[in-house]
């Protein structure tokens, strides 16, 4: 009987091996559900947009990129688009030197060949020669890897957090901080206090990264780059572009190539 591709993480979590990768299909629109895992993961999708949520945040992996997780980090992943997954196992108690936060991380192409050789190997048994190389070279290219801010914290706060669901919700949405603060009854300066200490992100900080990864979503979608700048609420084609381009280093046209 064919197991359910959450059946078959949940068994490559306790494999005796330090590192194990495993590959599955997820059809759009479905989540993993909520759960952890007691190893660190290293999530790449060659097919599809994985967006992961935690309690603390969001983050978006398009294909270029990686998630790395911490062992223990409580999280559902969503699918857009079909997507083909590659997720690497690793025993952090065995492995030393990995990133100490998760994150988002760039892909290179050896790093991407590797993860899709490892998957080839078989989870048990003895491991030499060719297969042992492999993953000791995978391990060194995420040790290797930078990382990316495609990441969106969340605040503690209960008021704050109403806040950012809205402008999560409508990323077009152009109101004034002290607006804002006031929807949320406190003072301006309040808002910007809240901000720091809660996200460590300044207010305008947090809503750019909002607008950000709902941007990266609808461009791995096909939508054009004017109407994606639109419904982030910039007034022109240009605006948006040197903002995505002062972030990524690239046009948004060239993010996902």
């Amino acid at each position: 009987m064919k197991l359910h591709p959450m059946e078959r993480h949940k068994q490559y979590d306790n494999l005796p091996r330090p590192v194990v990768v495993m590959e599955t299909r997820w059809p759009t629109g479905v989540s993993s559900g909520w759960h952890s895992h007691a190893r660190g993961q290293l999530l790449y999708a060659t097919e599809g947009i994985m967006v992961v949520h935690t309690d603390a945040g969001s983050w978006v992996v398009p294909p270029n990129r990686a998630l790395w997780m911490l062992p223990g980090l409580r999280h559902t992943v969503t699918m857009s688009g079909d997507v083909l997954m590659r997720t690497a196992y690793i025993d952090t108690g065995k492995i030393s030197t990995l990133p100490t936060q998760s994150g988002v991380i760039n892909v290179s192409p050896l790093l991407r060949e590797l993860l899709v050789a490892a998957v080839d190997i078989a989870p048990d048994g003895a491991l030499q020669g060719r297969n042992a190389r492999l993953l000791e070279l995978l391990i060194e290219e995420i040790r290797e890897s930078t990382s990316i801010a495609l990441h969106l914290p969340m605040p503690d706060d209960e008021r704050l957090r109403a806040l950012c669901h809205r402008l999560i919700a409508t990323p077009s949405d152009a109101s004034s901080a002290a607006h804002c603060a006031a929807s949320i009854h406190v003072a301006e300066r309040t808002l910007h206090r809240l901000f720091a200490r809660e996200t460590g992100m300044s207010f305008a900080q947090w809503r750019e990264q909002a607008r950000l990864i709902h941007a990266l979503r609808r461009i791995a979608n096909g939508d054009r780059i004017i109407e994606v700048a639109l419904d982030c609420g910039y007034s022109s084609h240009s605006a948006f572009a040197a903002m995505f381009r002062r972030h990524f280093g690239v046009a948004p046209s060239s993010f996902y190539r």
